[in-house]
């Protein structure tokens, strides 16, 4: 007898799990889906394969139930519950605008905390500001022509005199209280810049004094204008100094810390405007401090450079210069 073998035709091959999907309603039965054939029975149902994906099935039609949440699992914030799936127990679902007012909230106190901060800092910084002391601003002075301070060779002219650099020193807008010496009479020649000489009569008066760059004391030169209100009185002036050289050949002078210091002069034959002499420390090798005095209109005006040498020279031409620009 001759086994028959009904549907050998080669069946589809089954898709993998992953790619099954599930139907809602299984498909009707078709005819012929039995053993039929040489057993003559009745026709038995048969369930046909399930098309595999992507070979032209149709997807499922009903709805499609999502998978519920694992007990446990957050769900994200702001993001809404799909339907259907439960929310974990004892965690509420925030709106979806609360993280970003969260977010808002924290970045306006970090505002508040930076602007408690900033507040006191400059508050203090504006009234260190107005309270600290002015600095010189390097700008060169506004000078009026005509006036003593116009008169006055600058650290330029004098730098270029003298052979080096000097920087501006103290100045003065009026002579200083004659000094202590001894001899008394020894007081014009110990200060010849000061109310000895030039008194109370003169209109305008500057002293200012430069010094070399490096500090160390090698230079010192001293200018000074007294202009008087006519020409008589300059001269009276200008004679009070050279009476009071021809006084003293020597002094003591003690300066205001109680220091004593000697000096010799050594004056010059004066002209009838002008006179030179030189003061020499007498405890102090090869330093002394060449000196011109000249009367110019109603002006008088001397000149010192004192260093290690003979300053003569320098002296005599800073005068020059001094003169030239005084049109008293």
């Amino acid at each position: 007898m001759t086994k028959h073998y009904w549907n050998q035709g080669p069946a589809a091959p089954a898709p993998p799990t992953w790619q099954q999907t599930p139907r809602a309603v299984p498909p009707p039965l078709g005819p012929g889906g039995g053993n039929g054939g040489g057993s003559g029975g009745g026709s038995a149902p048969s369930v046909p394969a399930r098309p595999a994906a992507g070979t032209g099935g149709q997807p499922p039609t009903g709805p499609v139930t999502p998978p519920p949440v694992p007990p446990g699992r957050p769900v994200p914030p702001g993001r809404p519950v799909p339907p259907g799936r439960p929310v974990p127990p004892g965690r509420p679902v925030p709106p979806p605008g609360a993280r970003a007012a969260r977010r808002g909230a924290g970045v306006l106190r970090h505002w508040r905390l930076l602007v408690a901060a900033l507040v006191p800092c400059l508050l203090l910084a504006g009234i260190g500001w107005w309270f600290w002391p002015q600095q010189p601003t390097g700008l060169p002075p506004h000078i009026t022509e005509g006036t003593v301070q116009a008169d006055l060779l600058g650290t330029d002219g004098v730098s270029e005199l003298v052979g080096t650099t000097v920087v501006a020193g103290p100045e003065s807008n009026r002579p200083h209280p004659p000094l202590a010496t001894a001899p008394a009479d020894c007081a014009v020649a110990a200060g010849p810049t000061t109310q000895s000489v030039y008194g109370q009569a003169w209109k305008a008066f500057l002293s200012a004094t430069y010094q070399d760059a490096a500090g160390s004391g090698s230079y010192t030169v001293n200018q000074v204008v007294g202009v008087f209100p006519d020409g008589a009185k300059a001269t009276a002036a200008f004679r009070t100094l050279t009476e009071g050289l021809a006084k003293c050949p020597s002094s003591t002078l003690a300066d205001q810390a109680g220091r004593t210091s000697k000096w010799t002069y050594a004056t010059h034959p004066a002209a009838e405007d002008a006179v030179a002499w030189t003061a020499t420390q007498g405890d102090t090798a090869n330093w002394s401090c060449s000196h011109q005095a000249r009367v110019k209109g109603t002006g008088l005006i001397q000149v010192s450079v004192c260093q290690a040498g003979d300053g003569g020279p320098t002296a005599f031409m800073i005068a020059d210069a001094l003169a030239g620009r005084v049109t008293g």
